[in-house]
């Protein structure tokens, strides 16, 4: 849930292809894709309004569509920018990381004989990464899935997963005449 184990952890090559590249081109592309929808959707209810006809369920179904997209693009755009921050200083924070452990001569640096960080100057102040910014990641990341679960899971959904579970079990829900 946390991201402790995923492809790009250890290896700044595989964040970059694997990680980044598909969930930064999405994001442009399902952008893209949304301002084109808005368009039509609002040259729709131009023509819509000079022919007269009512539009309010048409702009509702706009404003949530636009609430979503903003609870929807503005998290993965945070959590597209926390990995190319993390991808940017990964090598520093492992070398911070090696040399800490380097000084304090703790196992398995001992026992594996594990080489500590060459040309590193020992008067340059560690590179860590903030709390704040690991906190924020996952934090959007979750806000991402809550968006689209208040987009999936409406009054109508429930209503149709209730007659399921209804049918399933043997019960006939209401008959539609």
């Amino acid at each position: 849930m946390t991201g402790v184990c995923f492809v790009g952890l250890w290896n700044v090559r595989a964040l970059q292809g694997f990680v980044l590249a598909p969930l930064f081109f999405y994001l442009v592309l399902g952008t893209a894709f949304l301002l084109t929808g808005f368009v039509s959707l609002f040259r729709i209810r131009t023509i819509m309004k000079h022919d007269g006809t009512k539009t309010d369920k048409l702009e509702r179904f706009m404003v949530r569509i636009g609430v979503f997209s903003v609870l929807y693009t503005v998290p993965a755009t945070v959590v597209v920018s926390c990995l190319f921050y993390e991808q940017a200083y990964h090598d520093e924070w492992m070398v911070a990381w090696q040399r800490e452990k380097c000084a304090l001569r703790e196992e398995p640096w001992v026992e594996y004989n594990i080489n500590c960080p060459a040309g590193v100057n020992r008067d340059t102040p560690l590179a860590r990464p903030d709390f704040i910014f690991f906190l924020v990641k996952y934090l959007s990341t979750l806000v991402v899935g809550v968006a689209s679960g208040f987009w999936v899971w409406s009054g109508k959904t429930l209503a149709v997963w209730k007659n399921c579970y209804s049918r399933c079990i043997g019960r006939r829900s209401e008959s539609y005449v």
